[in-house]
């Protein structure tokens, strides 16, 4: 029987991690694999760690490390023929190992599964989580990047790239990615299944705070990997905005009102053409997410910023 070894980074989900190991034990049941659970914990000071050796994980206490290197300690107890890193907040359906299995090779070599949010989310949680979301006839979909909140490989890809960026705080996911196919992988996106992601954003403080740290990665991967389109992109487009923002505040202030609002309507053009490309042909969606992209176009300004001048947003590693 194969083994699949399943690494999962934590810090203070102690309500979140019984759900995750459970889920994980079925669908492994489910795809026929030997399971060998690892919970790399951050220095929680909850009851997680113990939730989690008493549902048979092994559990390594690393504090005070990035995310990449949770994941990294984990792979390297990890004695399993597949990697598989999950959150410790996601639910995997109890068919998701055996689908992805079933992939690996033949369609994709890195394959993750569609998110979902559960019922409770608020509205802007399930609108920014159905952004990523690719519905349709086509059950499989090629990316340019996965996110790591479920990924499954043959530990061999995960060694020939040297594993996760243990210097970057956030970003590590699409590092990775941008790894892996440059070595020649071939990054798989399947949804047919979706997970369940439990760790939503309850608030709108909460959004813009998880937000604002993950657009803190902009800067160091364009140190990593030197700039280029892809990611100048995002940032040269919310520079943009935080400037038109300026202008238009001059030209009111100045008594220019028709020129001022001119000004803000252009700045928030580039949101609506990302919301219009992730709606899925959906009004109330494509609104919804108007309104999320701009605050992110803002918040990547403020981000890189704050990384300019290393002012970092503190927030411990976690899945």
């Amino acid at each position: 029987m194969s083994r699949l070894s399943v690494v999962i980074p934590m810090y203070n989900e102690a309500r979140h991690i019984g759900r995750t190991l459970r889920a994980a034990q079925q669908a492994a049941r489910q795809a026929q694999l030997d399971c060998e659970l690892i919970v790399v914990d951050n220095g929680s000071d909850d009851h997680g760690p113990r939730i989690a050796n008493e549902l048979g994980a092994r559990v390594l206490i690393v504090p005070g490390v990035h995310i990449g290197a949770l994941r990294n300690r984990g792979a390297a107890l990890a004695s399993g023929e597949w990697l598989v890193f999950i959150d410790a907040d996601i639910e995997m359906p109890a068919d998701g190992f055996k689908r992805l299995i079933e992939m690996q090779g033949s369609q994709g070599d890195v394959l993750g599964l569609d998110l979902d949010t559960p019922g409770p989310a608020p509205w802007f949680a399930r609108a920014w989580q159905r952004r990523n979301q690719r519905p349709g006839s086509l059950p499989l979909h090629r990316v340019q990047w996965l996110p790591s909140a479920n990924l499954l490989m043959r530990r061999s890809w995960f060694e020939q790239v040297g594993g996760f960026d243990e210097t970057l705080r956030t970003g590590e996911d699409k590092d990775f990615s941008l790894r892996l196919r440059q070595a020649g992988a071939q990054l798989l996106l399947v949804n047919e299944s979706v997970a369940l992601h439990w760790g939503y954003e309850a608030s709108w403080r909460e959004w813009m705070s998880k937000e604002l740290w993950r657009q803190g990665s902009h800067w160091q991967l364009l140190r990593s990997h030197g700039p280029s389109l892809r990611l100048l992109r995002f940032p040269a487009l919310s520079i943009g905005a935080w400037g038109l923002d300026v202008l238009a505040l001059i030209a009111l202030l100045q008594g220019q009102a028709r020129l001022g609002l001119t000004l803000l309507l252009i700045s928030t053009l580039p949101a609506l053409v990302q919301s219009l490309r992730q709606s899925q042909r959906d009004p109330h969606l494509t609104l919804q997410l108007w309104a999320l992209h701009g605050v992110r176009l803002h918040l990547t300004g403020a981000a890189l910023l704050l990384n300019l001048f290393q002012w970092n947003v503190r927030r411990p590693a976690r899945g």
